[in-house]
């Protein structure tokens, strides 16, 4: 189980999430720990601080389940099986493909293997010899070639670009596998950015990616890196992108969010100011984030993505209570953007609690005037 606790929280959305702020590394503010007017988040039923469980956004305890038994058994078919009974064009495919990837991908890191020793990640090899007409096989596979480009190789050398070359036929086998499925076109949103797909090149792929999923939230979340990236992290270009995204999206989808993502994307160096999240920007942003929240199905996947966002934007507004609305939905779960940039997810999740029990408390707020 060692593994899970570093696999979900730093790998299962690392190639889309993450990649998409790498720019941002280290740019989170640390608020001083202790602050002077911080409260007790026990009052308030908040799990300890070395209770959080940093290995996802919100519970999935069906995938838990089976990368306990894949890791311990060595045997594919547990993922196979759970692949296979999720919905294609769903939100939760796209994160498992992702796990199960990145499994493979850290079991090898740990063990590359020898003279006379298995290598990690064998049952991915496995699962592909045996079922090599598995569409969830294949799409595992494929994600697991662009996380291995992005691990074990530098952008622009000639190993990365024949491990992403080698990743995007692997996308091709697995689109044939299962037409209709996005997911695919969603890896290869990544092989875009590593092989730096032309426009044209990526609106072609873009569009496949509609005609299949048009409201998927981890795809928008992806091509939104690769404009940011293809034109030198154009704020401009960012926020039309995730205008337009919102603009169109369906009700109840959480695309309406977006523009929250492009502003995180773009924060300025420094700025510890509350006033500039207090803008007509940031609040723009912030209102459809919370707009899309409160339509959105209580069960989407991406839902904790955009309320632990929130958390970071509302307590740097100083929008206590609307923060703690949201923090009483996600906690014991940090498994997410903003939290997981920095080293310990659960501490810096834990600064940002204490700060909006803090602040909600010295506006008159209370345990009893908190709903549930």
């Amino acid at each position: 189980m060692e593994i899970l606790w570093v696999l979900i929280a730093l790998v299962m959305l690392s190639f889309v999430l993450l990649p998409f702020l790498r720019r941002r590394r280290g740019m989170i503010e640390q608020v001083p720990a202790g602050h002077p007017d911080a409260a007790d988040p026990a009052n308030y039923g908040f799990a300890r601080t070395e209770e959080l469980d940093i290995r996802m956004p919100g519970p999935d305890q069906d995938l838990l389940d089976v990368l306990d038994v894949v890791q311990r058994t060595q045997d594919y078919r547990a993922a196979q099986q759970l692949l296979a009974g999720t919905e294609t064009e769903g939100e939760s495919r796209w994160q498992r493909v992702q796990a199960f990837a990145g499994a493979a991908a850290l079991e090898l890191q740990q063990r590359p293997g020898g003279v006379g020793d298995t290598p990690g990640g064998q049952w991915l090899r496995v699962w592909r010899t045996e079922a090599p007409k598995d569409a969830g096989g294949a799409a595992v596979h494929a994600e697991f070639l662009v996380q291995q480009a992005w691990r074990t190789s530098t952008p622009g050398t000639d190993d990365f670009r024949i491990i992403m070359e080698e990743a995007k036929d692997a996308c091709g086998q697995a689109a044939l596998l299962s037409p209709g499925d996005p997911i695919p076109y969603i890896v290869e949103l990544s092989v875009a950015r590593g092989l730096n797909y032309s426009q044209t090149e990526f609106e072609q792929l873009w569009l496949r990616i509609l005609d299949r999923a048009p409201a998927h939230m981890g795809a928008h979340l992806a091509a939104l890196h690769y404009w940011c990236e293809k034109w030198h992290g154009s704020r401009e270009t960012a926020m039309s992108f995730s205008e337009a995204a919102a603009a169109r999206a369906p009700q109840g989808s959480l695309l309406a969010a977006m523009p929250l993502f492009a502003v995180f994307e773009h924060l300025p160096e420094v700025n510890l100011v509350s006033s500039f999240y207090q803008s007509e920007t940031v609040t723009k942003a912030i209102h459809g984030a919370l707009h899309a929240v409160h339509s959105a199905r209580p069960d989407d996947p991406m839902l904790a993505h955009v309320r632990h966002l929130l958390v970071f934007f509302l307590v740097r507004a100083e929008r206590w209570a609307e923060a703690m609305n949201q923090l009483i939905h996600v906690d014991g779960h940090v498994g997410a953007l903003p939290w997981t940039l920095s080293p310990d997810p659960a501490a810096e999740f834990a600064v940002y609690r204490a700060l909006a029990v803090a602040g909600y408390e010295a506006n008159g707020g209370s345990p009893a005037t908190l709903p549930h």
